[in-house]
């Protein structure tokens, strides 16, 4: 059962779909995974993590965008999640994405993201002129990510779930077509 209205995006690997009911299992475990999660908010505790999935799902029907969730085409299995992410407190809409254990270093990630940021800067999608990534400051690996889709960092602030975070700027619709 889908739970929210998203459209469903197409990649090589990768279906990019709503959140489904089946889809909080491996969402949890990776929220509450502290070395996993770290640079994304991780919880201690179970009820946490199911409302930040609750919080997943209702995005998507306050801002009409939100964290998709990454499916495998070849296993059918929830791979990760990206998508656009704007929270109460955010300093501007954002490129996200995290990929599950088990599925790293594979392109994922990149294959997701970069799908994610077509259907935002597309105008049939959400006709989006910028977008962000925001990182902390030691995940290096998502610096690395921002870098290949071609985002460069613009400035550290204080985001008010995370702490220090810096915010990494996407290239803009023009300079990708």
């Amino acid at each position: 059962m889908t739970l929210t209205n998203a459209p469903r995006l197409e990649a090589e690997r990768l279906i990019l779909r709503g959140p489904e009911q089946a889809d909080a299992e491996p969402v949890i475990a990776f929220l509450m995974d502290s070395a996993r999660a770290g640079g994304f908010g991780g919880y201690d505790n179970r009820g946490d993590a199911w409302r930040w999935f609750a919080l997943m799902v209702g995005h998507w029907h306050i801002r009409g965008y939100g964290y998709f969730v990454i499916e495998d085409r070849a296993s059918g299995k929830a791979a990760g999640i990206s998508g656009i992410w704007n929270p109460e407190g955010w300093p501007e809409p954002e490129l996200g994405w995290v990929v599950f254990d088990g599925f790293e270093g594979r392109g994922i990630a990149f294959e997701a993201a970069t799908r994610a940021r077509q259907w935002a800067y597309a105008l049939d999608g959400l006709a989006m002129t910028t977008l962000t990534s925001n990182i902390v400051p030691s995940n290096t690996r998502s610096k690395a990510l921002a870098t290949r889709l071609g985002a460069v960092y613009e400035r550290t602030y204080h985001n008010p779930n995370m702490g220090e975070d810096e915010l990494w700027r996407h290239p803009g619709p023009e300079a990708l077509s």
